[in-house]
Parts: C-alpha cells; sequence; structure tokens
C-alpha cells in the first residue's frame, strides 16, 4: 500500500439531519434532507452537495495537470459535477455521477481525450471506478 500524503476527518451528528464538522474545523455546516428524499429541504446542505463540490474540485484539478503535462491552456476551463440517487429502498440506492467539463478554446477531440485522461487520474473517478454510473460531458462552448 501507498504511503498516504494527506488525511482529511469530518464527523457528523444527527445524520442528514444534523451537522458535520471537519476536524480542524474548516468545515461546519448544518444538513438537511432534500424534498425529493422526503425531507423537509431546510437550510442545510446534503451529502451530495458535498461530495459533488468535492468530486467537481478534484477532477478539475486532475484536469488542469493533464492538460499542463500536454501544454494545452485550459485556464478558463470550468467542471461541474451532478450527483444523483437512483434506485429504491427495496433494491439499494446507488449514486450516479455526470461530470461536464467546459474547455474553451481547446478543440473537442483534444477536450474528450483530457476529459477521458483527467477521469483516469483523478481520485474520486478512480474510487467510484465500476461502483458509480459515471457520465463524462464535453460542453460546447462559443468562440
Amino acid at each position: 500500500m501507498p504511503s498516504t500524503l494527506y488525511t482529511a476527518t469530518a464527523t457528523a451528528w444527527g445524520g442528514r439531519e444534523g451537522r458535520v464538522e471537519s476536524t480542524d474545523r474548516r468545515i461546519g455546516l448544518q444538513l438537511s434532507v432534500p424534498k425529493a428524499l422526503g425531507g423537509d429541504d431546510g437550510q442545510g446542505t446534503n451529502p451530495e452537495q458535498l461530495f459533488a463540490a468535492g468530486y467537481a474540485a478534484c477532477f478539475h484539478s486532475a484536469l488542469k495537470a493533464v492538460a499542463r503535462q500536454e501544454k494545452i491552456d485550459v485556464a478558463e476551463s470550468a467542471v461541474s459535477v451532478t450527483v444523483g440517487m437512483a434506485g429504491g429502498l427495496a433494491e439499494g440506492i446507488d449514486l450516479t455521477v455526470r461530470i461536464e467539463a467546459e474547455l474553451p478554446n481547446v478543440p473537442d477531440d483534444q477536450a474528450r481525450n483530457l476529459l477521458a485522461a483527467a477521469h483516469r487520474g483523478c481520485p474520486y473517478s478512480r474510487a467510484t471506478q465500476g461502483n458509480v454510473a459515471a457520465e463524462l460531458v464535453l460542453v460546447q462552448t462559443d468562440d
């Protein structure tokens, strides 16, 4: 097993209707259940939003690293991740992921290659590979 480069720890109290805090206190958030999942759609965030935010930031970093290696300018790029929940209580609930990337001024073929390489290298993508249905989407931009 490779040596650990970094660790992060967070603790939740009260599940989806409680709060979550990181040990370094940089994150301290109230949680609430979305209406679509039977909740009151309160002011708090939820685990899927937190996962989407982390995945988007990680994937964008992987994309920028691959682009840097290939000497491709992606300074104006953006990555959005949508996390969904599919299934039901009887059969089980699974996560789905849609990764949308906007790479202005990068030809489509190059952009698709960058996305595929980032997906192979992103720690979130690697951790969920084969467990979470993931869709990579290149968002067309108006040049």
